[in-house]
């Protein structure tokens, strides 16, 4: 945990990273003039002490390729979950280091799931082969059922937003707005993995 503080403190002393966010936001921003197409945020890391978890996150969705998938499918595992979206600027940059930790710990009882929260399937699988991204994406559209599960167990503030589940399903970790390294996310994931389980 102290190497991911010292990661982290480092980061944030010299970082400050944008976050897209929703339509609305975008609108109210328009009116504002500064037409950057994306809401500024602080880029920042949460890791939540196993003692002040809340509850497992339940959930389930259909991917972009139609297949359903359930927070039962990750029990028992570490489970990355990514809010993106195929225009946001931020995940674009991000994509290729969500990728680069998936690739990292395949095989070691770790998955990562995307969340869209603005496209159709044909656009999300364009995205994934546009940015080399291998692992799905649920296609959180239509009633935003999904986002609205996380959302009751921890602030989902901007996309891109990344959290990192324990083995019960509960949020270990919370990183809003832009990653900034692989690093950082690899660390996260490596710290949940090492509870005991």
């Amino acid at each position: 945990m102290n190497r991911t503080l010292a990661v982290v403190a480092a980061l944030l002393s010299v970082a400050v990273l944008a976050g897209c966010s929703s339509n609305e936001d975008l609108a109210d921003q328009y009116r504002e003039g500064s037409a950057k197409g994306y809401i500024s945020g602080d880029f920042r890391v949460v890791e939540i002490p196993p003692a002040d978890r809340g509850a497992p996150v339940v959930f389930e969705g259909v991917t972009e390729t139609a297949e359903r998938v359930s927070s039962d499918d990750y029990r028992g595992r570490i489970l990355v979950v990514n809010f993106w979206y195929a225009a946001c600027g931020p995940c674009i940059v991000e994509a290729p280091m969500l990728e680069e930790v998936w690739e990292e710990y395949q095989g070691q009882q770790v998955d990562f799931l995307g969340v869209n929260t603005y496209d159709q399937p044909a656009t999300a699988l364009s995205f994934a082969r546009d940015n080399n991204v291998t692992y799905p994406s649920v296609i959180d559209v239509t009633d935003g059922k999904v986002k609205l599960a996380f959302a009751q167990v921890t602030p989902i503030q901007a996309t891109p937003t990344t959290l990192v589940l324990d083995r019960e399903g509960r949020v270990a970790a919370r990183i809003i707005g832009q990653l900034a390294s692989a690093s950082i996310l690899s660390t996260l994931v490596k710290d949940a993995l090492e509870e005991p389980s």
